[in-house]
């Protein structure tokens, strides 16, 4: 064979599970250049040539590469560099990380970061006092692992000026004790109110957490994401000009669609800035054609908008059925612009009110006219969805993303969320397995730094319902809502792969990118309860490595 046929990488000796429905399973992939030439058995052997790197699977499974549709790298990597949080889940572990942090960094003036756990609290909600103790000297602000919420000091909160007079924001709350006087505590739009004051990370330091969080996620497969939000919101960073930096420096190796953050406080006249960010913000592997609408909050804090009321702790309704942070009307008139203009929406939609009305701006968008561009929108979180609306996702062409990890029994979820929706919402949270039998396409992301990036970990409890990590007598989260592996690694490549537009990945066949990764077994092969414990080997973007495990 003529040198130029032969392949510049061959994998070979294990199994391929393509996630291609015309051919699930082979045994060789040939790659030239940056694209899969070939895919079969045997006969693939005969494109490897005398510079034909090969790759010996050894019996481990090769598969196309993870593709993360809602995460947010940027902020999980700065934080990273800040005061880390995440994975410690006591009050006893963050008093000691805190305390340590800011011994550490006496010149800082302001003690950032986050990732705590709400269930470490009681009522999920620290004080400022534990926070005065830590860093009596200067304001602290540390944002739980869910974003949603904040924790300052007194210090931070005398800066911002929040007193027992100060009003709620309209799209959030100031925790409060009996006596009126701020806890510490700050809900979802009050977080601005101290976000503001805290120093702006620099360019740089906004890209090395780039680069840090597209090491961390390429050494767990994922090639591709969908990042969830570029703009300002609840005084965080804008992560674009990171992206914009790294991209045109040649230091993005990951594909990479951004989604532009839609100002709730504002209408259509935003549309041209978001017109001209989508041309300025689409350069090599970035491109930046999709809006993030946040329709709602989360449950854990009363925000997530529910269609009744949430209940108390005794029990009974209360007045509040949460928060649809932009009215139902105008969130229509929207999204029928946003579409019209050939944007792709991407909805934060966790409760079943804002499900609904996501659902219903899209189906006003296609009576409109819409559809005649491939948009593709997409509701990620879904953690209640009324039964009526299940079908509505397939009909409409909605693809369901979703963040299997939180389709589990744990504290937050059994503390925090059961007892105030109810037994009958309870039942439909995370309703993975309805919507796959009435047919909706589903993507699949993290939302790290709110929980782990690990796709392996997110394919273990959408097949089990359970974390990995859980003690063995942990019961089944909704058995019945549970999928199988096919399915959920299908939602986390070529799922993620659709909605990110990518239609030359996600799936291992002739013609596509050459986005692959190599695990340590196949998981196929051994018991469900298993699959957590498989480990990524080598990634490829494009037939380059970017990532290889240590021996």
């Amino acid at each position: 064979m003529a040198p130029h046929r032969t392949a510049d990488l061959v994998f070979t000796g294990g199994p391929v599970h393509t996630v291609d429905p015309l051919r699930r399973r082979a045994t060789a992939v040939a790659v030239r250049g940056s694209r899969i030439v070939a895919v079969g058995d045997s006969e693939v052997h005969g494109l490897i040539g005398p510079r034909t790197e090969v790759v010996d699977l050894r019996g481990r499974l090769l598969i196309p590469g993870f593709q993360d549709a809602h995460v947010h790298p940027v902020g999980g990597g700065v934080e990273l560099g800040r005061c880390d949080l995440s994975g410690a889940g006591t009050t006893d572990a963050y008093r000691r990380r805190i305390r340590a942090y800011a011994e550490a960094h006496p010149d800082a003036e302001w003690i950032t970061g986050g990732g705590w756990s709400m269930e470490a609290f009681p009522g999920g909600t620290p004080d400022r006092r534990l926070l005065d103790e830590l860093v009596p000297d200067r304001p602290a602000y540390l944002v739980n692992r869910d974003h949603h919420g904040g924790w300052a000091n007194s210090r931070a909160l005398e800066l911002a000026g929040i007193t027992a007079a100060t009003p709620d924001p309209a799209d959030g709350r100031i925790e409060r004790d009996a006596d009126g006087h701020p806890t510490g505590m700050l809900q979802e739009g009050a977080m601005t109110l101290i976000a503001a004051l805290v120093p702006a990370p620099t360019l740089d330091e906004l890209t090395t957490g780039l680069l840090r969080a597209q090491e961390l996620l390429h050494s767990l497969g994922v090639t591709a994401w969908q990042d969830a939000l570029l703009g300002d919101h609840a005084g965080m960073a804008d992560p674009a000009p990171a992206y914009a930096a790294a991209a045109r420096g040649g230091k993005l190796t990951a594909r990479v669609v951004g989604s532009l953050w839609w100002d709730r406080a504002r209408g259509l006249e935003q549309l041209p800035e978001l017109l001209a960010r989508r041309e300025e913000l689409t350069y090599g592997r970035l491109r930046a054609t999709t809006v993030k609408i946040m329709q709602d909050g989360i449950a854990e804090n009363g925000t997530a908008a529910l269609l009744g009321p949430y209940l108390t702790r005794c029990g009974c309704a209360s007045g509040n059925t949460g928060l649809s942070f932009i009215e139902p009307k105008a969130l229509d008139e929207y999204v029928t612009a946003l579409d019209a203009h050939g944007f792709q929406v991407h909805f934060h939609a966790l409760g079943d009110r804002a499900v609904r009305e996501a659902l219903d701006a899209v189906e006003a968008a296609r009576a409109a006219g819409g559809g005649a561009v491939d948009t593709r929108p997409h509701l990620a979180h879904l953690q209640v969805v009324h039964p009526d609306d299940v079908p509505r996702f397939a009909r409409l062409g909605v693809t369901a993303n979703i963040q299997a990890l939180w389709a589990a029994h744990e504290p937050q979820m059994d503390e925090l969320t059961i007892p105030f929706l109810g037994p009958e919402r309870a039942a439909r949270q995370y309703p993975f397995g309805d919507l796959l039998r009435a047919g909706a396409r589903l993507a699949a992301g993290s939302d790290w730094p709110v929980s782990s990036p690990d796709p392996l970990a997110a394919l273990h409890v959408a097949v089990n319902r359970v974390s990995p990590d859980a003690p063995a007598d942990t019961p089944v989260f909704l058995p019945e809502q549970r999928i199988g592996l096919d399915a959920a690694l299908t939602a986390y490549t070529a799922g993620s792969a659709y909605v990110n537009h990518l239609d030359d990945t996600g799936v291992i066949r002739a013609g596509n990118l050459a986005d692959l990764v190599v695990l340590d077994r196949d998981p196929f092969a051994a018991p469900p309860r298993e699959i957590a414990d498989t480990r990524v080997l080598q990634t490829f973007v494009g037939g380059t490595r970017v990532h290889a495990a240590s021996a």
